[in-house]
């Protein structure tokens, strides 16, 4: 027997993957009762962790103009999917702003992950960029510093060329390939996270 009415079928399909991926989204990573200072010590742990798995990123990160620091992103899908967290932008490492990060994406996709990343902005003029902006968008064309593959951090190769570097590492689960571009980065103000 045939369904009657096919569209209809994909639409709750559909509204079954947004509402999954809105419920792995919606675990924040630091809700309730004194969630700076929770978030702010995930975010020690990153840089922390960061810093001592891939030492070669020291002096970039030590010469950066700010450090955005995302601990925990979730992404989920099937079809459809998303991805959120929150972090906090750390200048001189002190932490200046906390943010939220939001993704969707539409494609073949099945399965559920967690990653953290950082964007390191190497320029005033990044940062301010950054910092300005309502809702900034990392670009598809962001370059990406790959510490799990050996890529070099020097800072003659990268600070020199590119004004934002984005890491991703520490992934695990069942989604291969996890990538920031597209993601949106709103500031947020801590007593409503």
């Amino acid at each position: 027997m045939t369904n009657p009415n096919p569209i209809s079928r994909r639409f709750l399909v559909l509204g079954g993957a947004l509402a999954g991926a809105a419920a792995v989204a919606g675990c924040s990573n630091a809700v309730g009762q004194d969630a700076p200072s929770r978030l702010d010590a995930r975010v020690d742990a990153t840089r922390n962790y960061l810093l001592q798995t891939y030492p070669a990123t020291a002096p970039m990160v030590q010469n950066a103009k700010g450090v955005l620091y995302m601990p925990l992103m979730t992404e989920a899908g099937f079809g459809v999917g998303g991805a959120y967290g929150q972090g906090a932008l750390r200048i001189n490492n002190v932490t200046v702003d906390y943010y939220s990060a939001a993704q969707a994406s539409v494609g073949f996709q099945i399965g559920a992950q967690q990653y953290a990343h950082v964007l390191i902005f190497q320029t005033d003029a990044a940062l301010a960029d950054f910092r300005r902006a309502p809702g900034w968008v990392a670009e598809a064309g962001a370059y990406y510093a790959l510490p799990a593959r050996g890529v070099s951090m020097g800072t003659d190769t990268i600070t020199a060329q590119q004004p934002v570097v984005a890491m991703v590492f520490g992934q695990s689960g069942l989604m291969a390939g996890a990538s920031i571009a597209g993601t949106k980065y709103t500031r947020i103000i801590p007593s409503t996270f």
